[in-house]
């Protein structure tokens, strides 16, 4: 059979390309999955190939609507030979679409059915990982990397594992991202965009429109991450240029005017809504540094994979791209996560570089991407993140200071007696200096050696919780709580721990429990999450605010009489 498919070259107007139909791949595309082989031919085809952004293009066969064209067959091919994801497949995705309002969709005689462009892609030449694991896949989805505009270099290099592991092939410097108008109309071979970051730093793919109608429309014939439901921005494209590539062809692509949301990412394709606002999460951040202040308005996706590697990319992209960026810059972090019904989570805390470790920009990243993490990670609720404000102090130096020592005085203590804590903090090339802590040893504490912990906020927080929230999963009000009762890194912090068992149910926690409670109480491990910690916490008692981050921690031992 011969037809017709259509994609954008060159701006917003899709172009023909003559097909002819090779054959039928029974279950290419997994179970039952089959995949039309077919060969492009005209002038712009056979000179670019199957390029990135081809994915979604629309072929009619008969003047019916076929499929979209979707995968790529072998590496430096001569001839534009590409696979097809008949329509069938891709219109199941619509009746598993159960959004409110949606309309079934028929793919009736189309002369102008949507066709997915995507940007562009990188070499996807056998690598020595795939030979290593024994095979090689000569029928790939066409690439739909997404774009990464306002992004430096290093950004991308540092997580570039971590939104591959997502799916993700990030790319630089082949398109971007504005709310400019574009009074084109969308027809199937449009290009249209997905977007997961906007504002003044962006994130998209690009594919091309496949089929619409005047509520939805079906997109790229392969998944962007096979998320199954999402609420990802959709707009318009325009194609600047078509860059021809034996080893890497795709389009240069500008993603324009808002039209809706994309609100499936299913095996064999997208499915996006017109008119529908996508929820996304609106970031405030602020950077004071010595010149000047700068202030970033950005809005990330909303998803429990993405939307923590999104924060912290985008938030140590933020910190790079400033003048007062260096390995030996110390950031003071203040801030707030916004969760509907939920108080707010407060962040505050200092990061510089420890030992040669990573930069405070990265660590602030990552204490941020932690907190995001952990939010989403539950299985009770779905978090409704409304908004992000963050506000970054620099010290153009790095401040910080290691735990060299700690000691008292005693050896022996009563209970109700206050003893003092001194350690003593080696500041990064500086003199020593001496923190004295005193502490209260309660009434109550028991007969016996008592175990002092003198330490940072973080081997605090991982020494007293990290072992009881192994593998347990809080609900979103526990969540919230744990993470605003968490330590801050520029204080040293005195722990008394007492041979005692402690329960913890959720985030309230109960200390030095007599046996015969703990007994009673054993029952209740079958049904409520309750963990049981060989030691308790009797008291706790910290520096002021200091201002270097410390590092380390100490164990002393003194006897209860």
């Amino acid at each position: 059979m011969r037809g017709v498919a259509y994609t954008v070259f060159q701006g917003t107007k899709p172009e023909p390309m003559d097909v002819e139909v090779l054959g039928v791949l029974k279950n290419a595309n997994g179970p039952k999955g089959d995949v039309i082989l077919v060969r492009l031919g005209g002038a712009k085809a056979e000179y670019t190939g199957v390029v990135a952004g081809m994915s979604g293009s629309p072929v009619y066969l008969n003047g019916k609507l076929a499929g979209a064209l979707a995968f790529r067959i072998g590496e430096f091919s001569k001839e534009p030979i590409a696979g097809v994801t008949p329509i069938a497949e891709m219109l199941e995705i619509s009746a598993l679409d159960r959004n409110p309002g949606s309309a079934p969709i028929e793919a009736t005689s189309a002369a102008h059915s949507p066709s997915k462009t995507a940007s562009p892609g990188i070499a996807s030449a056998p690598s020595s990982d795939s030979v290593n694991r024994g095979f090689t896949n000569y029928l790939k989805p066409i690439e739909t990397p997404l774009v990464f505009n306002g992004f430096s270099e290093e950004t991308v290099q540092r997580f570039a594992s971590q939104f591959s592991a997502a799916g993700i092939v990030p790319v630089m410097g082949a398109g971007s991202v504005s709310d400019a108008k574009q009074p084109e109309p969308m027809e199937p071979g449009s290009a249209v965009s997905a977007i997961l970051v906007r504002g003044d730093m962006n994130i998209a793919a690009t594919c091309t429109v496949t089929y619409m109608d005047a509520q939805r429309l079906l997109a790229c014939g392969h998944p962007l991450m096979q998320f199954g439901m999402v609420d990802l921005p959709m707009t318009k494209a325009t194609v600047l240029a078509t860059l021809p590539s034996p080893l890497n062809a795709f389009k240069i692509v500008n993603a324009t005017e808002p039209v809706g949301a994309f609100v499936q990412d299913r095996h064999n394709g997208i499915l996006g809504e017109f008119g529908r606002k996508p929820e996304m999460i609106p970031v405030t951040l602020t950077i004071r540094g010595e010149s000047a202040d700068k202030q970033f308005h950005y809005e990330v996706l909303n998803n429990a994979r993405l939307s923590p590697i999104a924060m912290m990319a985008t938030v140590f992209n933020a910190l790079h791209g400033v003048n007062e960026y260096g390995e030996e810059t110390t950031y003071r972090m203040n801030g707030s996560i916004s969760v509907d019904g939920y108080p707010e989570v407060a962040m505050q805390d200092m990061f510089a570089t420890v030992d040669g470790g990573q930069p405070g920009a990265m660590l602030a990243a990552i204490s941020l991407g932690e907190r995001f993490s952990r939010i989403f990670d539950n299985p009770y609720s779905v978090p409704a993140i409304h908004g992000v404000q963050l506000d970054f102090n620099i010290v153009r130096e790095r401040r910080w200071a290691r735990l060299e020592s700690a000691r008292t005085d005693i050896t022996e203590a009563r209970p109700g007696d206050d003893i003092t804590i001194e350690a003593l903090l080696r500041p990064y090339r500086g003199e020593g200096t001496v923190q004295h802590i005193p502490i209260h040893i309660p009434t109550s504490t028991s007969k016996g050696p008592l175990r002092i912990l003198v330490s940072d906020g973080d081997t605090l927080d991982h020494f007293r919780r990290g072992s009881s929230l192994l593998g347990r999963k809080l609900d979103l009000a526990a969540t919230i709580a744990f993470l605003n009762k968490e330590h801050v890194n520029n204080r040293v912090y005195v722990s008394l721990l007492q041979a005692d068992p402690e329960a913890m149910i959720a985030d309230k926690v109960m200390p030095t429990l007599p046996l015969s409670i703990m007994n009673v109480m054993d029952g209740m491990r079958g049904t409520q999450d309750m963990v049981v910690s060989n030691e308790s916490s009797v008291n706790e008692a910290a520096t002021a605010p200091l201002d270097y981050v410390v590092a380390g921690a100490q164990v002393l031992t003194i006897s209860i009489k």
